[in-house]
């Protein structure tokens, strides 16, 4: 093991701990779940080989979310430390370069998130007040740019720092224990409700249709491989950031494969949340791949023809996407705020105060261009969030000392780490690798889209 990095806080200085343990877990599923969860996944499954697609997904999740999962929670347990000081830990100060990466991802991702969350947070107060727009479209328009857009961005980041200065018991883990039962109950609830729609069977049809030729495709490959990836909020640091909150006698192990599957059936759930609305209403014609484009003008337009019924559902559909974006940039604002602690030694308050009035400021200019936050989501999750994973799969598959030992603690050394460590050295950085050289045009013909060829 590496010497303890320099700085402000010292080794024995106490940190913070999670309440309980399904406080942590209800806080690590809600950094999973969010809007990707909500639509991306369902959408996804239904375009690229459906119940196949889905068998895909889990097949990914096994080998590739898990033992990053399983890495990052490893790495901040032990260390007990925010990304950079995490990795200098365990590796010494020639890796810090890989936390900051994180913390990178983590600053930029919310940038834009913060934007989208105040979209939601809108919605479901109009919901609740005067109801959804007739003309969808134009509505977006004016709630998705300029200063409407600007507006409640700022009002999001402000209850997101304000969750985060509370402290990880008071603060996260009190929201998320309340938060993250709702979410769920919302969830089905909604579900139940669409499944007695007319026309619901012809939204699982289209949902779980098994087409094995389909889903075999590379680039439907590919997209599950991402997909189960990014879902898991992995390769940003707010899942290793959570884990060095943990005690040291915690079962990591057990909590990778809880996190992990929680946050499959909230994607799974959200499918037949969804597709049985949209073409009980007739509105299948209206959606694509864009998750923009099915939350905010689809969805809300299938709720505007429902009358009554359509605000009471589609205001709790809008609640339940209030609470994923939130518990989302509750964990991204807290991977910042805990690298801020480490590296100046400043209290909470401060850290999360400094550095969510940045990350609002830096959401600026995606707040008034919908094209620049579409661009920083591809960058974020092609480059950074890839590039992140791959670090982390090498840095414990081969530079770190012993990583099973420090994983099987609270539980035992069995096969399982022996495999895992196999996975990480091996299947996960050659699929990574993949996913990253088949996403690089993609990413590139944005950047090209935005700013030119020249």
């Amino acid at each position: 093991m590496a010497d303890h990095p320099s700085g402000n806080r010292s080794e024995g200085e106490p940190r913070e701990e999670w309440r309980t343990r399904w406080g942590f877990l209800f806080a690590a599923v809600g950094s999973a779940v969010g809007l990707g969860n909500m639509w991306r996944f369902s959408y996804l499954a239904a375009e690229k080989g459906g119940a196949g697609f889905v068998a895909l997904y889990l097949l990914f999740t096994i080998l590739l979310g898990l033992p990053v999962m399983l890495a990052e929670l490893t790495i901040g347990r032990g260390a007990r430390r925010g990304p950079i000081s995490a990795l200098a830990h365990y590796g010494g100060q020639g890796w810090r370069w890989l936390g900051a990466i994180f913390v990178a991802a983590g600053f930029l991702i919310l940038s834009y998130y913060g934007v989208i969350g105040g979209w939601t947070l809108r919605y479901a107060v109009e919901a609740a007040t005067i109801g959804f727009a007739p003309d969808a479209g134009a509505h977006f328009g004016d709630v998705a740019s300029g200063f409407d857009s600007l507006g409640t961005q700022i009002l999001f980041m402000i209850i997101t720092i304000a969750v985060v200065s509370g402290g990880i018991g008071a603060g996260i883990e009190r929201l998320a224990r309340i938060a993250m039962p709702g979410l769920f109950l919302i969830m089905i609830g909604i579900a139940l409700y669409a499944a007695t729609l007319e026309g619901a069977s012809d939204g699982y049809a289209y949902y779980l249709n098994f087409d094995l030729e389909k889903a075999l495709a590379i680039d439907v490959v590919v997209a599950a491989a991402g997909q189960a990836f990014f879902s898991l909020s992995l390769g940003m640091g707010a899942i290793l950031t959570f884990a060095s909150y943990l005690p040291r006698d915690s079962d990591v192990a057990r909590e990778t494969a809880v996190i992990s599957f929680a946050d499959f059936g909230v994607a799974f759930v959200a499918g037949l949340m969804v597709f049985p609305l949209i073409f009980a209403l007739g509105m299948q014609g209206e959606i694509s791949g864009g998750t923009i484009g099915a939350l905010f003008v689809a969805l809300p337009k299938a709720f505007e023809s429902m009358g009554g019924a359509g605000r009471i559902v589609g205001g709790a559909f809008f609640v339940a996407l209030v609470v994923g974006a939130l518990t989302s940039a509750i964990s991204l604002l807290e991977v910042i705020v805990s690298a801020a602690m480490d590296a100046f030694g400043w209290e909470r308050r401060r850290a999360a105060l400094v550095g969510g009035v940045a990350v609002t400021l830096a959401g600026v200019w995606p707040a008034f261009r919908i094209d620049i936050l579409d661009l920083a989501d591809s960058v974020a999750t092609n480059l950074f969030l890839v590039g992140g994973g791959l670090g982390i799969a090498i840095f414990v598959g081969w530079v770190m000392d012993d990583p099973i030992a420090e994983a099987s603690v609270g539980s035992a050394r069995s096969g399982v780490h022996t495999v895992w460590r196999i996975l990480l050295r091996y299947v996960v950085p050659i699929t990574l690798i993949f996913i990253l050289w088949n996403s690089l045009p993609e990413t590139w013909a944005k950047i090209v889209g935005v700013f030119g060829s020249g």
